[in-house]
């Protein structure tokens, strides 16, 4: 039930995921008042200022080939948006200028799951440790249903760039597998001849991943920038 209190939510893509947010965002103090899917928003031609008239916050979940149209859209009509889409950082430096030009907001993040955010910290750490063993080779896979289009997924190699960012230069073996339903395993490891150190990360739904757009939705709004959801979590120390 709508309520006056409640901040009015946009819902860019209305698959799975859209359903899970809705369905979760009074929760957090939202009522969705628009929901644009593919048909409705071909080219972002639904992203416009009539249709956006009092929308408070817009949740992006589409394709990696519409996100970056979408995002610019919602920054020329300075909505503040959040987008789980992977598959198109390419172009995050054309969006981060049209969102920094309009004094706009966006988080962005390959994985809205908190315990995704932790896990790459503790990757980081890892890699950080062991970045002048020289004896230790390092991987990086994981598992995801076989609806999803990219591979690597954007988590995964998010993952590889904090190994890298902490200092890890030697090689990191990459390996995907899509297959069934899986809603996302992530592991990284590290080996030698004297041991084997495994870090893993495994979903058991999409609602952590829905619970953290629904909380980055809340912060962004009257925030301006371009901002990771690892900032949302721990502050500008996550900004990444």
């Amino acid at each position: 039930m709508p309520t006056d209190t409640n901040k009015k939510l946009a819902l860019i893509g209305y698959g799975k995921m859209g359903r899970l947010i809705e369905q979760l965002s009074p929760q957090f103090g939202f009522d969705v008042v628009l929901r644009l899917d593919a048909p409705e928003n071909e080219h972002g031609e639904g992203i416009t200022a009539g249709s956006f008239n009092g929308v408070d916050v817009a949740i992006e979940f589409s394709m990696p080939e519409t996100a970056p149209v979408n995002l610019m859209r919602l920054a020329e009509l300075r909505v503040p948006a959040v987008t789980g889409t992977t598959g198109w950082l390419n172009r995050l430096d054309e969006v981060r200028s049209v969102v920094e030009k309009r004094q706009s907001g966006l988080v962005w993040s390959p994985n809205f799951s908190t315990g995704v955010a932790v896990f790459r910290r503790l990757t980081a750490l890892a890699a950080e440790l062991l970045r002048d063993e020289t004896s230790y080779g390092a991987w990086a896979w994981e598992i995801h249903h076989d609806q999803k289009k990219d591979a690597p997924s954007g988590t995964l190699l998010h993952l590889v760039e904090a190994m890298k960012d902490a200092g890890y230069a030697r090689a990191i073996d990459v390996g995907s597998n899509r297959a069934g339903m899986h809603p996302g395993t992530h592991e990284i490891g590290f080996d030698s001849a004297a041991d084997t150190i495994t870090l893993r990360h495994t979903a058991r739904s999409r609602e952590g991943f829905a619970r953290g757009a629904l909380k980055s939705a809340q912060w962004i709004i009257g925030r301006t920038g371009v901002h990771t959801f690892e900032e949302v979590l721990f502050g500008e120390g996550g900004k990444s």
